[in-house]
């Protein structure tokens, strides 16, 4: 992607970071406050907007019938996709967001699923329980297709995403399906909704992760939820995906500067105790529109 700033101001970044002073008056810990808007895509199961800063997302998900995966024939599907508008970010010009959109997708799918494996069979270790989305066994599913478009960045655009992710699957109502079997056994049987609300599945998200970005400037300065021109300036960003018990769902690097192990660990550990406090801070947030 592009440069965003020149090497004198980047070098003001770093010094103000070591000093535990940011360019919008935060310190090193502190994160962006976050606002959410739920249901803005009123045909979609389920939807939520954040503004994370000057980072702006939008998160749509769509149920859709479709078909189990052979590995798992009594569970649902996850699809993800993010698309970055060219007018968000100079940064996006050329290949950069198509870049970019692809890395959080794939960050996204990495954190919400089991990698194979002996335990990929147990629903408690999912973040989502995928075998509610199970319509019949071997045959049909519901698959939520989950879309994320990128209005603004400035920054922390994986860490924006994944709030919003777990805001639109809060927010999402799939509907009950009742199968009706043809006259004989050999026909198809019909699927028919119910577009009754109150008879709609509610998703369990107490296990789905939030993604925290973690930068590195200078020698050792580590900040959390950085900005744009923040992360232009880190030698590396961890995003480690946390549940809301503070267990790490996944780990990606960007930029190409190494971390040392100890500075490594440090990164995690910040990571776990923020995201810790950003999951109770959302749930509370969700809690209480729940109850309204």
């Amino acid at each position: 992607m592009g440069t965003l700033i020149g090497d004198a101001e980047q070098r003001y970044i770093i010094s103000g970071a070591e000093q535990n002073v940011r360019n919008d008056g935060r310190q090193r810990q502190d994160i962006r406050r976050a606002d959410i808007q739920l249901g803005v895509i009123p045909n979609a199961t389920g939807s939520a907007r954040v503004r994370l800063g000057g980072t702006d997302v939008i998160v749509a998900v769509k149920a859709e019938i479709g078909t189990p995966s052979q590995e798992r024939p009594d569970a649902g599907l996850l699809k993800f996709h993010v698309e970055c508008s060219p007018v968000a970010s100079p940064a996006f010009r050329g290949r950069g967001g198509e870049e970019l959109g692809s890395e959080i997708a794939g960050a996204l799918e990495r954190s919400m699923y089991v990698p194979p494996g002996p335990s990929a069979s147990s629903p408690a270790l999912t973040p989502l329980d995928l075998t509610a989305l199970k319509i019949v066994s071997g045959k049909t599913c519901w698959v939520l297709f989950i879309d994320a478009l990128i209005l603004d960045l400035d920054g922390a655009a994986l860490d924006a995403t994944s709030i919003a992710m777990k805001s639109a699957l809060f927010d999402s109502r799939i509907p009950k399906v009742e199968i009706v079997q043809g006259d004989s056994p050999d026909d198809e049987p019909e699927y028919e909704l119910d577009d009754d609300p109150e008879q709609a599945l509610r998703l369990d998200i107490s296990r789905v992760p939030l993604a925290l970005s973690i930068g590195l400037l200078g020698n050792s300065a580590t900040i959390v939820d950085p900005t744009a021109e923040e992360e232009e300036s880190a030698r590396a960003v961890l995003q480690v995906a946390v549940d809301a018990q503070g267990t790490v769902a996944g780990v990606t690097k960007r930029r190409e500067s190494g971390i040392e192990a100890v500075t490594l660990m440090e990164m995690i550990g910040l990571a776990q105790r923020q995201g810790k406090a950003m999951h109770a801070a959302l749930d509370s947030y969700l809690k209480e529109i729940d109850t309204e």
